[in-house]
């Protein structure tokens, strides 16, 4: 997985100070690591029953839908809110100053539909719970959750895994 890691540009100081960017844009570009990544990502589903999968926005629809197309099965946005047309579900979740929410169609979801969250990098982990919550309002068993980065320092894994959700990733960076 080291060419993974080493496909990732870090930017310092973005968006903020301090903060270490991962951008996996840079792994999307190039062939072999974006598909090792989709590879590596459905290995441990591969043979499980996996209705969904769901994407968080935005770099979760990437690799969520490629996931889904692999695993042959349907693809659920997780979306900012207010994306969404139609009658949707809404999770609220704490931000450093203030709240966001996700939302997903109210019939994205069915009951007891056997779902595989997908995003991009786990940090704190406040986004995917949210969505795992919103997930679960609706119906959805979520087997797991898969990752292309881990930013274990922050705690959002052990998190996630704390729902009773098995969390993976690929590669991890220390600190923030």
């Amino acid at each position: 997985m080291d060419f993974i890691k080493d496909a990732i540009r870090t930017i310092p100081d973005y968006p903020k100070p301090g903060i270490m960017f991962r951008d996996v844009t840079t792994m999307l570009k190039d062939a072999r690591a974006f598909r090792a990544a989709i590879d590596a990502m459905v290995q441990p589903w591969a043979g499980a029953k996996i209705d969904k999968v769901a994407g968080i926005e935005a770099r979760g629809f990437i690799l969520g839908g490629a996931v889904a197309h692999q695993l042959s099965v349907g693809f659920t946005p997780v979306r900012k809110k207010g994306k969404l047309p139609g009658r949707t579900l809404e999770e609220s979740y704490e931000l450093e100053y203030g709240t966001d929410a996700v939302e997903i169609h109210a019939d994205a979801i069915a009951e007891t539909e056997r779902v595989l969250l997908v995003d991009d990098l786990i940090a704190t982990g406040g986004t995917a719970d949210a969505a795992i919550k919103l997930l679960r309002r609706a119906g959805a068993d979520v087997v797991g959750a898969t990752f292309v980065i881990d930013l274990p320092d922050l705690g959002g894994s052990k998190r996630i895994e704390a729902l009773g959700v098995p969390c993976a990733s690929l590669v991890s960076f220390e600190g923030g």
